[in-house]
């Protein structure tokens, strides 16, 4: 087809009674809207911004303890075509204060409400109006580089399948750096994590994971790596941990019948195989049994290695034989 028949074929489609009918249509239908959106535009509305407010200035003897850049929501009443043009433009993209200008001796700085509203009215045309501003103040803390290094431990619910145990967690790092005041410092022995859930993983769990915010407190960095191990559960028991006595008097000895005994309990396949008898400390004190004298002592589990629950003795009765020891 050539192009003078083609542009007479679409001039005829668009020229034709029912699509010129629907060209004028069209043609009011966006007359109308441009009129709409100029009323709306012209009348008086109000719009709550939420602005982010930087501390600046900050001497380089000082550190900023609390977030550097927080938020203020402002409602502001203007027309629309001006509430049109704070939010697509840039004028209240964000606020500057000045640290001087603002701080107390304390290591605290606010901004009151009225405050705040006289720096964003720097930013705003004379036609606005402020009218409400949230928070009522805006608080930061700073001090002059106290700090001191902290553990990180895991908050939350972390639980690996049935039949399997967190054996191990480690740290990425272990401990970080904490600025705060001195009496915050000294009420701070150890950091948390934000709250972790995690449930039914049997491989190693790694989580990247933000630490808990505390107010006025920063910490270096503000986030770690924590590994869960996992290990599979198995109930076992080991023979042959002998019986000590404890709390004996110079010149005697304990002697028990069996001198050693059996402890059952449930730990991880990879615990279990590095076990020992000697990792075990089972006891029979001297003075329970001076005080209560039988012809059977109760023997207790003192000591059992990291790694192991439900640990119990198979008996907790045995004979028992006090013996003087002799000089030679």
């Amino acid at each position: 087809m050539s192009k003078g028949r083609l542009w007479q074929y679409i001039r005829n489609f668009l020229f034709s009674k029912i699509n010129k009918e629907l060209l004028i249509f069209l043609f009011f239908l966006i007359l109308s809207g441009i009129f709409w959106l100029s009323l709306t535009l012209n009348d008086t509305y109000e719009q709550e911004f939420a602005i982010p407010v930087a501390i600046i200035d900050v001497p380089k003897n000082a550190v900023l303890t609390s977030d550097e850049i927080d938020t203020v929501r402002i409602t502001i009443r203007d027309k629309g075509i001006v509430l049109a043009a704070y939010h697509y433009g840039d004028y209240l993209k964000n606020i500057s204060i000045r640290f001087k200008n603002y701080t107390r001796n304390n290591g605290t700085g606010f901004v009151s409400a009225q405050d705040m509203q006289k720096i964003v009215y720097q930013h705003l045309l004379s036609s606005s109006k402020i009218i409400s501003t949230k928070p009522e103040k805006l608080e930061f803390y700073y001090n002059y580089g106290t700090k001191k290094q902290i553990p990180v431990r895991w908050s939350g619910r972390v639980i690996p399948e049935e039949l399997y145990f967190i054996s191990r967690v480690e740290y990425s790092p272990d401990s970080v750096t904490v600025y705060a005041s001195d009496a915050k410092l000294d009420s701070i022995n150890i950091v948390y994590t934000e709250q972790l859930n995690y449930a039914n993983f049997r491989d190693t769990l790694v989580v990247n994971c933000q630490l808990s915010k505390i107010k006025g407190v920063k910490m270096v960095p503000d986030h770690i790596k924590v590994s869960f191990f996992t290990d599979v559960l198995t109930e076992e028991r080991i023979d042959g941990i002998p019986v000590q006595g404890i709390n004996m008097p110079e010149g005697k000895i304990l002697r028990t019948f069996p001198a050693k005994v059996t402890v059952s309990f449930v730990t991880g396949v990879s615990v279990y195989r590095n076990l020992r008898p000697e990792d075990f400390h089972v006891v029979a004190d001297y003075q329970e049994i001076k005080q209560n004298p039988s012809e059977k002592c109760r023997i207790y589990l003192k000591d059992v290695p990291a790694g192991i629950s439900r640990a119990k003795l198979e008996t907790t009765l045995v004979d028992y034989l006090i013996e003087s020891q002799t000089e030679e």
